[in-house]
């Protein structure tokens, strides 16, 4: 695996995780941050599903939030790594597993057309509160209304139970607990626990660049082997 494919969560935008897509990328891995927002999570997985078939080789795919619900239906992935996300099993949702804490439910905001979005100064404490505040202005002036329901979308299938996986507890979480997601942690191959917000790729891009490329390192040291 020489690829990384970065999965975005609710209200966020690929523009999130510049930081990290460069850095990788200044290391020679091929990067894709594909756009959700396609109005449901079969279609975000559709279009996450595309990214990775248009890569040579199987590659890491790593979701954020909801984007752990995105990348459980994807099929021929490498790796997977669930930051700080959902790991649903059949017949659950990203809803059904907890979503969004109190805190979080209180930033929503709602839309005339049924839309929500997130009230900046809330979403500023609640997604990057541990981000030092210019990176944290500017990641909340990126965030974008959300369509209603795709956290109520269940996938169709579980790529957990046959791709390894690594899941990222983040433990001064503010927005999906860190006791939900120890639970949904359980379900993976091996768990990591950082002392971070939310959003570590914004606050601290290295921590996720190193882990990626930790397990690009260990897939290609397998790949020799074999």
């Amino acid at each position: 695996m020489a690829a990384v494919v970065l999965v975005h969560g609710l209200y966020h935008r690929p523009e999130h995780f510049a930081e990290v897509a460069g850095r990788l990328r200044a290391s020679g891995t091929e990067v894709a941050v594909p756009e959700l927002h396609r109005g449901s999570l079969p279609a975000d997985t559709a279009a996450v599903q595309a990214a990775v078939d248009a890569l040579r080789e199987p590659a890491i795919v790593l979701g954020h939030s909801y984007g752990g619900s995105v990348i459980t239906g994807v099929r021929g992935a490498g790796h997977l790594v669930y930051l700080a996300a959902f790991v649903p099993d059949a017949g659950e949702s990203a809803a059904g597993l907890g979503g969004a804490s109190a805190q979080l439910q209180e930033a929503i905001r709602p839309g005339t057309d049924g839309s929500t979005s997130l009230r900046p100064d809330l979403a500023a404490a609640t997604l990057y509160g541990d981000c030092p505040e210019p990176l944290a202005a500017r990641a909340v002036g990126l965030l974008r209304a959300q369509a209603p329901g795709c956290g109520r979308g269940v996938p169709g299938r579980h790529g957990w139970k046959d791709t390894p996986s690594t899941y990222v507890v983040c433990a001064q979480d503010r927005a999906v607990d860190p006791v939900i997601q120890r639970r949904m942690a359980s379900r993976c191959t091996e768990v990591r626990e950082w002392q971070t917000g939310h959003s570590p790729f914004v606050g601290q891009p290295r921590l996720l660049v190193e882990l990626l490329q930790e397990l690009l390192a260990s897939a290609l040291r397998r790949g020799e082997r074999e």
